[in-house]
């Protein structure tokens, strides 16, 4: 019997999963595309539809470094400062999706986009994988008393343990995620998800970046998820920073019959059945050995885009560092990791040992 989380009234886990579109920022700041977007998600069979809050204040320093784009390469700030919408845009998504009946979920990134997203009144929440560990949005977020759901990409079992540790376990999701775009399918070890639940006690499930619409979903189902979460797009050819490796409607739709069909059976038999359509080798590989570690694909990503207590401006040495001088950010590209988000309250107050130049993480050695 596996672990449910109830939202809303409805309780998802084994043989009822919760499939979730993730629109993420596809829409561009285009209601009349957002609304395009939702309505062809719910026609592929999505039950939950989740956007992303943006400020790119919350989310990295200007210097973080470029995102190639078609046109050449852009700061990935101005990226996410083209990507910023008044929470009335979010107010009018959040109607629209339920009045087709499904979920609204979104991800805010920081405390304003959190508290602007709790005055819509959702019935969940959802915190991305690089926030896994950002306690001032953890401890925010918790105090709502919603369920949520906790993506686990480029994650040790000890950030898992940390984000839980906020929240009540029957109140909370943990999605195994690979954080790569697009991440290979054998990366998945979505053995995984028995150990993750056994170990937490919560439930689990899966947000998929690879580009096969089927094996990993199908196989996450099988192996329990209580949620799956797809990105999902118009066409892979559309310009939203995701849409390279999200589902146009028809394998979003195979996906859904998929993970409707598996979350039913015996995890062996939907195992045995995978394996005469795909091979045995393919399967075992994604299945893998259950065992919590950073995949392949994703370990040098550990410590860049996880967040860090970074200097906002240049911090002389001898200089009492204030509160309003650091953050905690992506570090992203070019910048260098610093400390844990968890030490940023106990680096405000402290003298600056070194020359600390804006954007740049900070470290023991430096305070």
């Amino acid at each position: 019997m596996g672990i449910f989380i109830e939202i809303d009234g409805t309780r998802y886990g084994p043989g009822n999963v919760l499939i979730i579109a993730e629109l993420g920022t596809s829409h561009g700041g285009d209601m009349a595309k957002a609304k395009e977007l939702v309505s062809a998600a719910a026609e592929a069979g999505a039950d939950c539809i989740k956007f992303q809050m943006v400020y790119a204040d919350e989310i990295l320093h200007p210097k973080t470094g470029t995102v190639p784009l078609p046109g050449g390469p852009v700061p990935l700030y101005d990226r996410f400062r083209d990507l910023e919408l008044p929470p009335d845009f979010y107010r009018e998504l959040k109607e629209f999706v339920e009045s087709l009946g499904l979920l609204f979920l979104c991800t805010p990134f920081g405390i304003r986009s959190a508290r602007e997203l709790r005055g819509l009144s959702p019935l969940a929440i959802k915190i991305a994988s690089p926030e896994l560990t950002y306690t001032a949005l953890l401890r925010e977020t918790a105090s709502y008393g919603l369920p949520v759901l906790l993506s686990s990409g480029v994650s040790t079992l000890g950030d898992i343990e940390y984000a839980l540790s906020f929240y009540p376990r029957e109140n909370a999701c943990i999605l195994h995620c690979v954080t790569a775009y697009p991440a290979p399918e054998r990366d998945y070890n979505l053995r995984v998800l028995g150990s993750l639940s056994a170990v937490f006690g919560a439930a689990v499930g899966v947000s998929d970046h690879s580009m096969d619409p089927e094996l990993v979903p199908a196989l996450a189902a099988a192996m329990g998820a209580a949620a799956v979460e797809k990105h999902f797009c118009l066409s892979r050819d559309d310009p939203g920073l995701d849409d390279p490796i999200a589902l146009p409607p028809e394998d979003f739709r195979r996906m859904v019959r998929a993970v409707r069909k598996t979350s039913r059976m015996d995890p062996a038999q939907a195992a045995a059945e995978l394996e005469q359509e795909r091979g045995r080798g393919l399967v075992q590989a994604v299945l893998g050995d259950g065992i919590k570690r950073l995949a392949p694909s994703e370990a040098e990503n550990y410590q860049r885009t996880n967040r860090s207590v970074h200097a906002l401006r240049d911090i002389q040495p001898g200089e009492s560092i204030e509160a309003g001088a650091v953050a905690s950010l992506r570090t992203e590209k070019i910048l260098r990791p610093g400390l844990p988000p968890v030490w940023e309250a106990r680096v405000i107050g402290r003298k600056a040992r070194n020359f600390i130049p804006a954007g740049e993480g900070i470290r023991f050695e430096d305070v």
